[in-house]
């Protein structure tokens, strides 16, 4: 299983818009996905609230002691795909979540707030050692804000934009705010729209980045059900030589 935590210091950031988007992009391409809400607020379990449909699972993870174990358990069950949100600021389960993840993404709109913001949440990436990309979120169409906007985020990072900044950038449309208020995300609102182009060209560019294929991760999923298959069957087996023994 893979875990991607959406987190930053700044809110409405569209974290929560993020990461329903992805998790229906991710769905779309063959995973099997959960949502886990470590926000009180609960944006996502009151958009689940408002889904007609039960086929993404929005689960409430409020304490940091809580999250590897249960993250072990779906693990476990074969889930592939975990999608965190996290509140605004920095919580002990905010940094549980980051923690455990395989992919933090630090979504920051282009102003210099947010990007000053990205600090304390780019801090405790880098002191798990996780893997960490901006997303530029709510972006006017174009402008020299966007550039700068860029340019500073790879400035913060000391690394080169192409490495830590995921593509494409999501720009400012109606379309991600009209899709949340009827339970739904933006590539079924409008499956046609920019914004709906946008967040599946967010997802494949993650999956590149964490080199993933739905396909190969049901073949591990095999692969380690019958490793622990075979080691539960050879496990009586050492008992009997054992007892012939003494």
């Amino acid at each position: 299983m893979h875990t991607i935590v959406l987190a930053t210091q700044k809110g409405g950031s569209g974290k929560s818009t993020l990461a329903i988007g992805l998790a229906l992009a991710a769905k779309q391409a063959g995973f099997t996905v959960r949502l886990i809400e470590t926000d009180p607020q609960g944006t996502l379990s009151n958009w689940q609230r408002r889904r007609n449909s039960d086929d993404i699972v929005v689960e409430p993870i409020y304490h940091a002691a809580d999250f590897a174990p249960r993250l072990t358990m779906l693990a476990d069950s074969g889930l592939q795909l975990a999608i965190v949100d996290t509140a605004a600021g920095l919580s002990a389960a905010t940094t549980a979540a980051i923690r455990y993840s395989d992919l933090c993404l630090i979504p920051a709109r282009p102003s210099v707030a947010d990007i000053e913001a990205t600090v304390s949440t780019l801090s405790v990436a880098r002191a798990w050692k996780r893997s960490y990309s901006f997303v530029l979120n709510q972006t006017p169409i174009r402008g020299q804000r966007i550039d700068n906007a860029a340019s500073a985020l790879a400035e913060e990072a000391a690394l080169d934009v192409a490495e830590v900044l995921a593509r494409p950038l999501i720009v400012m449309r109606n379309d991600h705010q009209d899709s949340l208020a009827c339970g739904l995300a933006v590539s079924e609102f409008a499956p046609n729209g920019k914004s709906a182009d946008e967040i599946r060209g967010l997802w494949r560019w993650i999956e590149a980045r964490l080199d993933l294929s739905a396909g190969n991760l049901l073949i591990d999923q095999v692969m380690s059900a019958a490793e622990c298959m075979l080691h539960a069957a050879s496990e009586p087996a050492a008992d009997e030589t054992t007892t012939l023994a003494s």
